[in-house]
């Protein structure tokens, strides 16, 4: 029997951590055969779909989809625990929609972004009756040969829209700048009226979406964002003298708090913030879709990883664990953009408390000197034999491998809380075996080049 905590609260999230660790450590999921693995909280998972839904029904009334963007946490069983939670799913290319429809998510809570669909994934996603946001005015003349000879009902389609509103603190995730490569830049000379008039042109073009958020994207930002869309879609239905465009995608892109365990900003914020920006996008006339990520997962996932050896070089004391670029690619390269909280645990999986914290760095396995989870990060001295665990890496982490020196993706698993005081493990994904390894780097045809 598992109980039902509902809360995402600071306190819950560490007392539901620390459980976890200890309880991975005792029940072997740490062997020194696989000394990293991935932590996924099941009931933290929970209470934020269940935040998201609640948010947006405080403030509007209207159908609202919520299509949780697959790209963060490519996993059919999470993919599952979501769609049972009530979310849909969007996804941005072939591999992304099978995982969907192997979770389980109808071609009715399904939505289909990218800025480089093919013939085939366009006319698979009408077949299925997925709905599709074009990218660009030549993918929407692709559409309409598609539309016209296709025999079904034609699905909801949109365009997405650049409202060139700015950048946010980072440069490689802002999508609504000047020069974005995403949708139609819509203070481009000519190119708010090339718009209208391809909605004019298409009856079937019934949605409209743009995407502003993302992190380091401030709420005010995005929120402007959505203003533009909104006010485009009131001139293109009073161009067309009816309610042609009926849904509004307005995206995700929630920024995530990687400095605590706080849950900020919120799904609630944002809404109100929304709420204040645009009057008009809940009252009703338009339903709406969202496409959060990395804000449903990011706090729910925790990656252990044994400390192999410790050293010091030049004075400068440095721990050595099989977690690194392989995992926290992001953070490696960018580290100031990408920071990560790490703990550290004794080899029982037990919190280290009592000696004064040390200043060290917290190397991963790979052969490259900027390896480095944390430079100069203050944590207790750790030993061989500890467990580091890597905090809020539920979205993004585990989940996108990085095969540097042929690293094995790790195994994840889901914990939930039992009633007993205990914590219960799923198989969320297996870790990878050599043989894995072998057999995608070609150990089929050894001799494929030779003479």
């Amino acid at each position: 029997m598992t109980s039902s905590l509902g809360t995402t609260s600071p306190n819950r999230r560490e007392h539901a951590r620390d459980r976890a660790v200890r309880a991975a450590v005792a029940q072997g999921l740490l062997p020194a055969s696989e000394p990293v693995v991935a932590l996924l909280d099941t009931v933290g998972i929970r209470a934020s779909a269940a935040a998201l839904t609640s948010a947006f029904a405080a403030v509007t009334d209207a159908p609202v989809l919520h299509a949780f963007a697959v790209k963060a946490a490519p996993l059919v069983p999470v993919l599952r625990l979501l769609h049972e939670a009530g979310l849909g799913a969007e996804v941005a290319s072939p591999g992304e929609l099978a995982l969907a429809r192997a979770a389980g998510v109808p071609p009715s809570r399904t939505v289909l972004d990218s800025p480089a669909k093919t013939r085939d994934e366009l006319r698979q996603a009408l077949a299925l009756g997925i709905a599709v946001n074009a990218d660009n005015f030549q993918e929407l003349a692709r559409l309409d040969a598609l539309v016209r000879d296709t025999a079904a009902a034609v699905p909801p389609i949109g365009l997405r829209v650049n409202p060139q509103v700015g950048a946010g603190a980072i440069g490689a995730l802002s999508t609504a700048t000047a020069t974005s490569k995403f949708g139609v830049a819509l203070r481009d000379e000519g190119a708010r009226e090339a718009v209208v008039q391809a909605y004019l042109d298409r009856p079937w073009l019934t949605r409209l979406h743009t995407h502003t958020g993302s992190q380091g994207v401030p709420l005010p930002l995005m929120a402007e964002g959505v203003k533009a869309a909104h006010t485009l879609a009131e001139e293109i239905n009073e161009r067309a003298g009816r309610r042609q465009i009926d849904t509004l995608d307005i995206g995700g892109g929630l920024p995530v708090n990687f400095a605590s365990d706080e849950d900020t900003p919120g799904y609630a914020t944002y809404a109100r913030q929304l709420a204040a920006t645009v009057p008009g996008l809940f009252d009703g006339r338009y339903a709406l879709v969202t496409e959060f990520g990395r804000s449903l997962l990011a706090k729910h996932g925790t990656i252990l990883a044994r400390v192999e050896y410790t050293k010091t070089s030049g004075g400068r004391p440095i721990a050595v664990t099989h977690a690194g670029v392989q995992l926290a690619t992001r953070t490696v390269y960018a580290p100031e953009s990408w920071p990560l909280r790490i703990l550290a645990y004794d080899a029982e999986g037990r919190p280290r408390h009592g000696e004064p914290p040390v200043a060290q760095d917290v190397a991963g396995p790979a052969c490259f000197a900027g390896d480095l989870l944390a430079t100069g990060r203050a944590l207790p001295p750790l030993r061989p034999g500890d467990v580091v665990a890597i905090l809020d890496t539920g979205a993004y982490y585990f989940a996108h491998h990085y095969a540097y020196n042929s690293l094995p993706r790790t195994a994840v698993y889901g914990f939930t809380p039992t009633d007993e005081g205990g914590v219960a493990f799923s198989t969320v994904r297996r870790a990878q075996t050599l043989d894995q390894i072998v057999a995608e780097s070609g150990g089929d045809r050894p001799d494929a080049l030779s003479s």
